[in-house]
């Protein structure tokens, strides 16, 4: 059984930072990619940020040079910290890996208000 434990999500000011985590178990992932997926009420599901096992990484062009994803193969965890937070980051985040099956996380709020 695969599960995952996302935490970090909350109501932060514009400007802010949130550090998301997101452990994985029931498995070994680390020769897999691992990401985020964002998705807000009403629009597109958003991929926000992928690395693979030997730590190359990609972002969406809306959260370059703001969010920064990262991995500790050993923990089966990815995170995703995410500086100068804007209120259209507010979305419901989901961590993903991506073996053969995509396997995703339930999901934590993100919200960037004032």
């Amino acid at each position: 059984q695969v599960q995952f434990v996302e935490s970090g999500g909350g109501l932060v000011q514009p400007g802010g930072s949130l550090r998301l985590s997101c452990a994985a178990s029931g498995s070994n992932f680390s020769i897999y990619p691992m990401g985020w997926y964002r998705q807000a009420p009403g629009k597109q599901r958003e991929l926000v940020a992928r690395i693979l096992s030997g730590g190359s990484t990609n972002y969406a062009d809306s959260v370059k040079g703001r969010f920064t994803i990262s991995r500790d193969n050993a923990k089966n965890t990815v995170y995703l910290q995410m500086n100068s937070l804007k209120p259209e980051d507010t979305a419901v985040y989901y961590c993903f890996v991506a073996t053969n099956y995509m396997y995703w996380g339930q999901g934590t709020q993100v919200t960037v208000s004032s």
